[in-house]
């Protein structure tokens, strides 16, 4: 619930004198089907006094994700179809077209039809994501008997570029209204259920008539670069008393670009059957996915954000090390620190000028219109996609590459001449000021050890938020600065302690109370509609106060032989103030935000207009009320010495957790009450290892039980109207082998994911009436095989 972690960069003298270390590495992934390097280098030395240290590392990935989405729950009749209860968040609004003339139920009633399950989506899904980091850290130290000064640099450079596709039947949103209409066109797209069945788990299969796809091509490109300076000193006045000081600034720039073109095919006949196969299901039609000339209406979407993130630090310390009375002795810490934080966010939608700018090909996107997807390309979009999908489930279809989107469509060139958003920016501040005392004592009771820490800190948090609210002035909607300012503070108490039962037995206990501050990027932010095609919004809450946890942890640590140990642990937390999503149903006019924030899917198909009392999903985070969360740990570990050579070499480790976290219950639509739970309940590992000579041989077995997605109020409307989402249990496996090939030189191999396990989340009936939860599946989502070939040393 709370923590620090302190990382101090390599210095000099780590290690005196002249040292060089090394590793190099390449990986391969088995669904990209791609060679990654990975390497590092540190050279340092020391004169004396003095010490340089420099060091640099650059790595690649290259990750292929592929599988099938459903993006976002199933539906019936029973659960929401057309346009659900008021007041609820119905997972999506659709309906059967029974008036066409082709419809034929065959022997169903359409009591059985209107009650059996469809997908919101049925979609192939592939992204390939390549990342590059690049690191560089120096050091330059004094030190001699009491004083040791060192001045830190670390400068870091992410580089990420995803190019992400879909391709799928659209079946959210689907009603006809208007039969007079095109197929497939807004008011006449009903599906019409041409030879349908509905399986063991109530989905409904078969071939359908006046189907939708639609293709979206994303390319998402960011990248990110850190700095960090700092000065550290510290200096021995005596052997028991020590002072530390500690100044630094890092700042961090960043962007990020989302760009998405998205076309339509209309009013065609396909078959959706995933009855014989979840992973991958049917997804065909009579017509060519590679025809360019099928695809409609295209349109686009382009998101720009810049982030600058600057912190800066200023800490004070000193260590005082006293006798006690007899065999007690202790160390005293205390000091003050402040930290400064800023983020500044700024956003630009550059998807209207993207519509109207000229492109090299003449012409624009508005102009063009349909003949735009003449410079479609066809085919498979990745290499690998879905590699083992069968010839039913689409892998190949006409698509709009990198090249045209960054080349012709030029997204980069729109957000230049786009004006900032204000409903999505701001800048914030937060300072954090600090008073802490601890001190060790040790010692021995009944002729036993006795280590004991007790301490304290006192923590002052201000937060300033500058950013834009929407106001009418003369009647005319305009964003004007606003500002905002809040501040709490917090007393952090903590007590640990360790007691030699036996030589062999130590009892382990600590207490305490740690903050977990909320980011400020959800403190900060402003409404907005993240997806135009879909009715919600967010939106940040300025006066989120930090969450507190008191929590008591109770271990027993038996040593049994050398390198061997048995654990067992309980915990407990009570918690308030947790941050969590709130979903409340709004009009639309209560956002104040304009009707061009919403797609046309969401706009009255003759007038175009978004109609002011349009249900609209708003969430925002508010601190919860108070939850206790318990559980136990064990944990195994032992070295098989006592087996004969060459076996002597072998040992296990194992661990496993429980957690208990009492929760509200969800509420079915008749009233009863179903227990879930946020976390996974439990997770356990299992190791085995062979050490002995050179060689080193480990394999890991790791398994994580699934959990509801979330608890917050969406999830319970969700289950008085549907389905509630699930995280299917995870499971991965992992080895390693390594060779020492001298003192200086070691060679290695590495697998990772071995099982290439599918994770996928699925949706959950809290009554239990529609068959198998894990046939209505959404994310499926195949990783790929990792393996690893490298080398390290030093001299």
């Amino acid at each position: 619930m709370g923590g620090n972690v302190d990382l101090q960069t390599p210095r000099p003298f780590d290690r005196k004198g002249r040292t060089f270390r090394y590793a190099a590495a390449g990986s391969y992934n088995t669904a990209s089907e791609k060679v990654n390097p990975r390497y590092s280098v540190i050279a340092s030395n020391t004169w004396g006094n003095w010490g340089a240290l420099v060091g640099f590392a650059h790595s690649k990935s290259t990750n292929l994700r592929s599988g099938f989405q459903s993006t976002g729950g199933y539906n019936s009749a029973a659960l929401g179809r057309n346009n659900g209860p008021a007041g609820y968040a119905v997972p999506f609004n659709f309906d059967l077209d029974y008036n066409d003339p082709r419809a034929n139920l065959g022997n169903l009633t359409r009591e059985q039809v209107d009650n059996a399950l469809l997908p919101r989506f049925s979609r192939a899904y592939g992204n390939l994501n390549v990342r590059e980091r690049d690191g560089l850290v120096t050091s330059l130290q004094y030190k001699n008997g009491a004083l040791d000064v060192s001045l830190d640099g670390l400068f870091s450079r992410l580089k990420d570029t995803r190019d992400e596709y879909t391709f799928g039947v659209a079946i959210r949103n689907s009603r006809t209204t208007n039969p007079a209409a095109l197929p497939g066109r807004a008011g006449h797209n009903g599906l019409v259920p041409i030879y349908v069945f509905i399986d063991e788990n109530n989905l409904l299969q078969g071939t359908f008539g006046n189907t939708s796809y639609i293709n979206e091509s994303f390319t998402y490109d960011s990248k990110t670069t850190f700095n960090l300076g700092s000065l550290n000193a510290r200096y021995t006045i005596s052997p028991d008393l020590k002072l530390a000081f500690s100044a630094g600034r890092s700042s961090s720039k960043a962007y990020f670009t989302n760009n998405r073109i998205f076309t339509n095919i209309y009013g065609v006949t396909s078959t959706i059957d995933s009855s014989k196969n979840s992973v991958y299901p049917v997804i065909s039609s009579n017509v060519d996915f590679n025809n360019r000339s099928l695809y409609q209406d295209p349109q686009i979407a382009y998101n720009y954000v810049d982030e600058y993130d600057n912190a800066d630090h200023l800490k004070l310390a000193t260590d005082w090390n006293y006798k006690l009375w007899g065999s007690w002795s202790g160390k005293l810490k205390a000091g003050v620190s402040y930290v400064s934080s800023e983020k500044q966010i700024g956003r630009y939608n550059g998807s209207a000028v993207g519509l109207t700018q000229r492109l090299p090909i003449g012409g624009t996107v508005a102009s063009l219109g349909s003949s735009i997807n003449a410079y479609m390309t066809q085919g498979t979009p990745l290499d690998n996609f879905a590699s083992d999908a069968p010839a039913t489930f689409p892998t190949s279809f006409a698509h709009f590459g990198r090249d045209f989107m960054h080349g012709v469509l030029q997204p980069i060139q729109a957000k230049l001449a786009t004006p900032l958003d204000p409903a999505s920016s701001f800048r914030t501040t937060e300072d954090v000021s600090s008073l802490f005392i601890q001190s060790d004592f040790s010692g021995q009771l009944f002729g036993r050890d006795l280590r004991m820490n007790a301490g304290v800190r006192y923590a002052r948090t201000e937060t300033a938020i500058d950013n834009y609210n929407q106001v009418t002035i003369d009647g005319v909607r305009q964003y004007v600065p606003a500002q905002r300012e809040s501040s709490y503070s917090n007393i952090l108490p903590s007590f640990s302690a360790a007691y030699d039962l036996t030589p062999e037995v130590i009892l382990r206990t600590s207490l305490g109370r740690t903050i977990t501050r909320a980011p400020l990027s959800i403190i900060t932010a402003n409404t907005k509609v993240p997806n135009p095609f879909n009715a919600a919004a967010t939106s940040g809450n300025p006066n989120l106060k930090p969450q507190l946890s008191d929590q008591v942890d109770v271990t027993g640590e038996w040593y049994f032989q050398k390198g061997s140990l048995f654990t067992v642990g309980l915990f407990h937390k009570k918690m308030k103030n947790l941050t969590r999503a709130q979903f409340t149903q709004v009009p639309f006019s209560s956002l104040g935000l304009p009707d061009t924030v919403l797609g046309t899917n969401l706009r009255d198909p003759l007038t175009g207009q978004v109609d002011p009392n349009l249900p609209i999903t708003l969430s925002t985070y508010v601190n919860a009320a108070k939850q206790n969360v318990s559980g136990a740990e064990v944990a195994y570990q032992q070295a098989f010495t006592f087996l004969p050579a060459p076996f002597d070499g072998l040992g296990a480790l194992a661990s496993y957790t429980r957690v208990r976290w009492p929760i509200p219950d969800m509420v079915a639509p008749d009233g009863t009450r179903f227990k879930a739970w946020e976390v996974p309940r439990y997770s356990y590992n299992l190791t085995l290892y062979y050490e002995r000579g050179p060689w080193a041989l480990r394999t890991t077995y790791n398994y994580r039980d699934g959990n509801a997605e979330g608890r917050s109020e969406a999830g319970i409307n969700q289950s008085l109207t549907g389905m509630v989402p699930f995280n299917s249990g995870r499971k991965t496996l992992d080895a390693s082998i390594s060779y020492k090939v001298s003192d200086r030189l070691e060679l290695r191999i590495d697998g990772m994911n071995l099982d290439n396990g599918l994770s996928y989340t699925y949706y959950k009936d809290l009554l239990g009436r529609y068959g198998n939860d894990y046939s209505r599946t959404d994310n499926l989502i195949y990783n790929g095989r990792t393996v690893m070939v490298g080398l390290r040393g030093s001299y």
